[in-house]
């Protein structure tokens, strides 16, 4: 994402060289390219064999709908989700200190911006 983000909104980029730039196989990034692709964050620019585009402004995708191309949500420990079978799930002080701790991470996720990464690899990329 932080890839096609830093491109022109114009300008399409090549899975081939978002591959080469973050130094991760073609063949995972298929699987990544396929789930930002159904999640409906990023989109072909002219068709198959072409490069992709942001679907949304960066500074409208949050790392939160990121996380969710790949995961349905949040869960730090299984007994907070549905399918959690914990006898104790009504009277345990912990769960309600993880459930707390769940929902300041999926805020924290919440808060950040694509656009911010993208300034903040700027000013890197300028450091560097």
């Amino acid at each position: 994402m932080l890839e096609i983000a830093m491109q022109p909104a114009t300008q399409g980029v090549f899975q081939k060289d978002i591959a080469e730039k973050q130094e991760i196989s073609l063949k995972y990034l298929d699987h990544i390219i396929h789930d930002l692709k159904t999640a409906r964050l990023i989109a072909n620019v002219k068709g198959k064999k072409s490069g992709y585009v942001l679907t949304r402004e960066p500074a409208q995708i949050t790392i939160y709908d990121i996380f969710q191309a790949f995961e349905p949500g949040i869960c730090i420990v299984d007994c907070l989700s549905d399918t959690g079978n914990c006898t104790r799930r009504e009277g345990c002080s912990v769960r309600g200190f993880y459930g707390e701790l769940n929902q300041m991470i999926i805020g924290y996720l919440k808060g950040i911006t694509l656009q911010e990464l993208v300034q903040k690899q700027e000013l890197l990329d300028l450091a560097g």
